[in-house]
């Protein structure tokens, strides 16, 4: 979106702090995600992203009945959103799996090097040439990753692997998404589509080894729902307000969120090794944003 169709001098100025706000409120909503899927227990890791994904149709549903197009598909979107629903489902997986079994704040740590994949896949599916800067911050996220993953030689590395997955199924997934929003795709179909396909591939798994759930449990799913559907509408709501590459940096609040939630009623501390992958990739994410804004800046 370019920067001729925001509103100039004030109106400019407001539409900016309505996406930063509205980014923020998406990145509290995921990190509730995270919260409430953590709490929920020992639930299977399928079982609680068929119920995430579950409440999301619904509500998408819901919001494509009133819509004029109703569930009118583009022509030629149907490959570009198979590949969403494919990298974006087992991407949610992966990231359960590794928010049961890893601190909620290294999970999403892990999950938002999910730029920086979409940086790399842009190259062969948008055929889309990386700046050296791009390049460069991409290096540089994935070595403050080695300090979240650790890398060993026991078995201890492989949630933090399949957490890293997800950042990579998570990436992959949004550049799918952006040439559906090429071709003008709506964001509810996409949305309806993803969470259909999650909901058919955990299906079996639910119907297979289903756990009944305490009251307790139920309600945290429903609040995983609820937050992930915040998470996702913030997401959309803050790109119409604002270009993605003036505001997306903010998104990385995220992990600071994920950090309180867990130290303040998980008694979770990040371990000294992780603080600093953490400082790392959010760095670099923040030195990228201000050079392509400036640089953006100085060509306009």
């Amino acid at each position: 979106m370019s920067r001729e169709k925001f509103p100039v001098g004030s109106g400019q100025k407001n539409s900016h702090i309505k996406g930063i706000l509205c980014i923020l409120a998406a990145a509290f909503g995921f990190s509730l995600m995270t919260f409430f899927v953590r709490l929920s227990g020992d639930v299977p890791t399928m079982q609680k992203a068929f119920f995430r994904n579950a409440f999301a149709a619904i509500v998408t549903v819901v919001l494509l009945l009133r819509s004029q197009e109703k569930f009118h598909v583009q022509r030629g979107s149907w490959g570009d959103i198979a590949w969403r629903c494919i990298f974006g489902t087992s991407g949610l997986i992966c990231n359960f799996y590794a928010i049961d079994r890893l601190g909620i704040a290294d999970a999403n740590m892990l999950n938002k090097l999910s730029p920086f994949f979409a940086i790399l896949l842009s190259v062969p599916i948008l055929k889309e040439t990386p700046s050296v800067v791009d390049v460069a911050a991409t290096v540089i996220a994935f070595i403050g990753a080695l300090f979240i993953i650790r890398p060993g030689g026991d078995l201890s590395v492989v949630p933090a692997l399949i957490g890293l997955y997800g950042g990579f199924g998570a990436g992959t997934a949004y550049v799918f998404v952006r040439r559906l929003g090429g071709k003008g795709e709506r964001t509810p179909i996409i949305v309806l589509c993803f969470s259909v396909f999650s909901c058919l591939v955990t299906a079996p798994f639910l119907i297979l080894d289903f756990h009944p759930m305490t009251v307790r449990q139920w309600l945290c799913l429903i609040l995983a729902g609820v937050s992930a559907s915040v998470g996702q509408f913030g997401i959309t709501s803050a790109y119409k307000f604002a270009p993605a590459k003036e505001i997306s940096v903010f998104d990385y609040t995220q992990v600071i969120f994920a950090a309180l939630l867990g130290m303040l009623f998980l008694h979770e501390t990040p371990e000294p090794l992780s603080i600093i992958g953490y400082v790392i990739i959010i760095g670099t994410a923040l030195v990228r944003w201000y050079i392509t804004l400036r640089r953006d800046r100085m060509a306009a």
